[in-house]
């Protein structure tokens, strides 16, 4: 085997895990597969006998990527962030059919990183953020996150607390059981095709907080509080003549398909057995880039 072919295969053991990172630090599929892809031209012109660890390294060479994609994305202020000005951008689901999860989905939506954590990660600081993932979701050392940020190790720490808090405060953890998820989800919908505004009621809570991002043609909606929230399940459940139960994020979630078109995703976030966020996608040209059929 050639030198080059040997890089290359050592490289592709290890995309599945830079993939998870760089949409960790992204939010989005198509540019976290630029990152990587950026990853591999760095790579090529790189001395690999002075790399000891090609995975730690490649790691922090993702993280560096995402960083400038992120400050860049900033500076051109490119996307709105969630729920400021009136408007909502929400990150790329990971749809995958809930009978089955392949291994290299697997692994970029690994520890429970639902659409309300990446909602909350759009809110962090560049780099807070690359801190925040880097140590906390891939246990990457301080001291080897420090010189991406040029920053010292203490300093870098104090980001990953700040950020730390922040996504607990905004994210508190969520119920991990999937068939009772299920339920729930199963619940919303046979309430939400039946118009039973009190079944509604039953499953929401009574805060919960729903977010919708339809792209540049359709405007954004942030709804609070359940009755408010079920009284536009009711409206929307009308246009989706097709709905499917899917993984979205590894959780479940729901396709809706209306003329055999995606209409939406749907991502639940569920507490105490209640919906305490249902974040949803509607954007047409974000759907028809995930390629989901009937």
């Amino acid at each position: 085997m050639s030198g080059s072919s040997s890089l290359a295969d050592r490289f592709e053991a290890e995309r599945a895990g830079l993939r998870a990172v760089a949409y960790r630090m992204l939010g989005s599929l198509a540019e976290a597969e630029d990152a990587v892809q950026e990853a591999w031209f760095k790579l090529g012109r790189t001395d690999v006998d002075e790399v000891r660890n090609l995975g730690a390294w490649l790691t922090t060479v993702v993280g560096r990527i995402c960083l400038d994609m992120l400050r860049s994305r900033t500076s051109r202020r490119e996307e709105p962030l969630p729920e400021r000005d009136g408007s909502v951008r929400l990150p790329d689901p990971v749809v995958t059919a809930s009978a089955r999860v392949d291994p290299e989905q697997q692994v970029l939506i690994a520890d429970s990183v639902g659409i309300a954590l990446m909602v909350v990660l759009d809110t962090l600081s560049p780099a807070e953020r690359l801190a925040f993932v880097l140590h906390d979701m891939f246990d990457v050392p301080f001291d080897d996150i420090a010189p991406v940020l040029g920053r010292t190790a203490v300093a870098t720490r104090q980001l990953a607390s700040r950020a730390r808090r922040r996504v607990q405060g905004a994210a508190p953890a969520a119920d991990t059981d999937p068939t009772r998820k299920r339920d729930v989800v199963d619940a919303f919908l046979a309430a939400s095709r039946g118009g039973d505004f009190e079944a509604l009621l039953a499953v929401l809570a009574p805060d919960v907080v729903a977010r919708s991002d339809g792209g540049t043609l359709v405007p954004s909606i942030l709804r609070r509080g359940a009755d408010d929230v079920a009284s536009q399940a009711i409206t929307f459940a009308r246009y989706a003549a097709d709905a499917h139960l899917v993984l979205v994020n590894g959780t479940p979630g729901v396709v809706s398909f209306t003329d055999g078109r995606p209409l939406s995703v749907m991502s639940f976030t569920i507490r105490d057995g209640r919906i305490t966020a249902l974040d949803i996608l509607t954007d047409p040209d974000r759907l028809a880039s995930l390629r989901m059929t009937v």
